[in-house]
């Protein structure tokens, strides 16, 4: 399990291209036979990719938790962005279709992930009490449709796990789905200082990206993120992209409460 440390505003705005995509980017998240686990000290997320193909593949404990075993204080996020997969809890096996969700509650002994052709997104925050383990699948998530294609950002938002939804103690969850012909997410854009976010975009075709602005509104600074690419934002920054394409993006948050709409809007004619 690799570590991102957490970087301030004046910090951040001092950093060139390399420096930005070296703390903020996660490169390489999905990788065949191998689940990838990355650390962040923004609310102690932790980002991962999980490919099992025909072999299984049992989540690890990193020694760098302490812990007996990975949710022993922990609870977990997973939303699987491939074909159709598994993913057995103590023993309960839980079959997750593509853009499927499950919740997975602190305490949870063993957790195991199979299914050629899944491909499972993770998000896991410290835990204080234990919610029962929980399947939402695409079609039980209440789509929210925003955006205009006047304004190139019509999409459809699919909630999981928030506060009317999956219960957690402070993991957030979902996903956006562009509208063939709208390119622009979460714009206008806003921070949240009392969480911070994880994104993860997908379903972009090759040789096409993301064009994602973080930092502070009057500071901000662009990242080129490829298909199956993540980005990590701080509490302070805002987190807005632009595709060269339609796409997909699954979002994650953690922090101080599970509101959905918990967010400081920045006019776009604020931004720098």
């Amino acid at each position: 399990m690799t570590q991102r440390f957490a970087c301030s505003p004046r910090e951040t705005a001092t950093m060139n291209t390399a420096q930005l995509r070296e703390h903020f980017l996660i490169e390489q998240l999905f990788v065949d036979g191998e689940i990838t686990l990355t650390y962040s000290h923004y609310d102690r997320l932790v980002v991962g990719g999980v490919v099992p193909q025909s072999q299984g593949l049992p989540l690890p404990c990193p020694e760098s938790l302490k812990a007996d075993y990975f949710l022993e204080r922990r609870e977990l996020g997973i939303l699987n962005v491939g074909s159709a997969g598994q993913v057995a809890v103590d023993g309960t096996v839980y079959e997750l279709g593509n853009q499927d969700c499950l919740y997975v509650g602190k305490g949870s002994r063993d957790v195991h992930f199979s299914g050629e052709g899944a491909r499972y997104y993770l998000l896991s925050a410290p835990a204080h009490h234990t919610h029962p383990t929980t399947l939402r699948t695409r079609a039980q998530a209440t789509p929210v449709e925003m955006g205009a294609s006047e304004t190139a950002n019509e999409r459809t938002i699919y909630k999981y796990i928030y506060q009317e939804g999956i219960q957690s103690c402070q993991l957030v969850m979902g996903l956006t789905q562009l509208k063939p012909g709208s390119v622009w997410n979460t714009m206008p854009s806003h921070t949240h200082d009392r969480r911070m976010e994880a994104y993860l975009y997908f379903n972009l075709p090759p040789g096409q990206r993301v064009l994602h602005l973080m930092g502070e509104p009057q500071e901000t600074r662009p990242l080129w993120v490829a298909n199956e690419q993540a980005i990590v934002s701080p509490p302070w920054s805002i987190h807005s992209g632009c595709g060269t394409t339609a796409y997909a993006f699954v979002w994650g948050m953690a922090g101080e409460n599970r509101e959905y709409t918990d967010m400081d809007p920045v006019a776009i004619h604020e931004l720098r």
